[in-house]
């Protein structure tokens, strides 16, 4: 779990992604509904919510663009077409990312996560 969450090295399936996507989020959404309760408490509650509050928002972000790069190398690209995430208001990544099928076999991001090797030729006659 650590490494799917805080490394940008290797590769991820579809289905981890989205599962590991749709958790960070679900945790990051309680986690800020309980901290905006904390803030509106004001005086030094308030402070320590909203000082815990930064530290959740980063660590979220930090989790989906890990998950995030992991899915680009397993697309064979590298971690810079996140901003073609950003330009496109994550459209291309929603497409790229969550629809399509990575590289067959290994790439130069590592192996295949499905544990496939890369498709034989067959040799001419």
């Amino acid at each position: 779990m650590q490494s799917l969450l805080f490394s940008f090295n290797g590769r991820i399936r579809r289905q981890q992604f989205w599962l590991a996507t749709l958790g960070v989020a679900i945790v990051y959404i309680v986690l800020a509904t309980i901290l905006s309760m904390l803030i509106r408490s004001g005086g030094a509650m308030g402070m320590i919510g909203g000082i815990l509050g930064l530290v959740v928002l980063v660590a979220y972000l930090w989790a989906l663009f890990a998950i995030q790069v992991k899915r680009w190398h397993d697309r064979d690209k590298s971690w810079v077409w996140i901003f073609v995430g950003i330009i496109t208001f994550g459209l291309w990544t929603l497409i790229e990312c969550g629809f399509l099928d990575g590289t067959p076999g290994p790439n130069k991001f590592g192996p295949s996560p499905k544990g496939l090797t890369a498709p034989t030729t067959a040799p001419a006659v």
